[in-house]
């Protein structure tokens, strides 16, 4: 870096560029598979020709790609889509195990990985029903909360459970109720969660353990709470359990395993 401190501007702003390009590739959803410039620069409040400049770059690097009806996704992320799918795929009996999960109890099946701060859910299986629970693979959920997140949290660090606490809305000193949820998962073997992020959501969560004995996923069923009464929920904390069993008997492999 020279004395007018040029590389550290120029590393900036290459920073920001990319962290624009980013937040305009984050327009498009599945609900929502083509956007128009000018929503491009409503939405990043961009100037114009900031957003024709980074637009064209995206699309001379293939990953977005013009329509009539505006920008879409391009080749290049469809690469990028198709690599991160062979990556994190579960195998086919693991699938196997969560379709038939929720074929049988009729709720939205997920399993969830604990990454950072988070929980991210790698893998899904929708209820049947027409009111139901869903998340997307790939989302990252709060640790704070949840069934899921007592789970993963069995064998977390009070250094891990402080960061957590102090992240959340409840602050610093709910790191002692994280805790105090993470030993009675382990005591219990499962974990109960009732609109503590989404009222009126419930859901029941199991360990999947890794080779070592250590939690390395959690394996849950969400839903409307009216259908979890607490007959309905030990079912479903049994049938949970042993799908769990069935996957970790497999040899449960994932790239967020932290033992590998």
């Amino acid at each position: 870096m020279d004395e007018t401190g040029n590389e550290r501007t120029d590393e900036a702003t290459g920073v920001r560029s990319v962290r624009r390009a980013l937040d305009i590739l984050g327009l498009l959803t599945e609900d929502r598979p083509t956007v128009s410039l000018r929503e491009i620069v409503e939405a990043t409040g961009l100037a114009k020709t900031t957003v024709v400049r980074l637009v064209q770059t995206l699309e001379q690097c293939g990953l977005l790609w013009i329509t009539p009806a505006g920008y879409t996704a391009g080749p290049g992320l469809w690469r990028w889509a198709h690599l991160a799918h062979s990556s994190w795929e579960l195998p086919g009996e693991a699938r196997k195990v969560l379709r038939e999960l929720a074929e049988e109890q009729r709720e939205t099946v997920n399993l969830f990985m604990l990454r950072g701060l988070h929980r991210v859910c790698v893998a899904q299986q929708e209820s049947p029903q027409p009111l139901r629970h869903v998340v997307r693979v790939g989302d990252e959920l709060p640790l704070w909360a949840g069934a899921s997140a007592k789970i993963l949290l069995r064998d977390a660090a009070d250094d891990l459970l402080h960061r957590i606490a102090v992240a959340s809305p409840h602050g610093e000193g709910h790191a002692r109720q994280l805790r105090v949820w993470a030993d009675l998962a382990a005591e219990r073997g499962h974990a109960v969660s009732r609109g503590e992020r989404d009222e009126g959501l419930t859901a029941v969560a199991v360990p999947v353990l890794g080779r070592s004995g250590a939690v390395v996923a959690s394996l849950s069923l969400s839903g409307p709470s009216h259908r979890f009464p607490e007959a309905v929920v030990e079912r479903f904390a049994e049938a949970l359990t042993v799908a769990a069993r069935r996957m970790s008997e497999q040899g449960f492999d994932h790239p967020l395993d932290p033992m590998k």
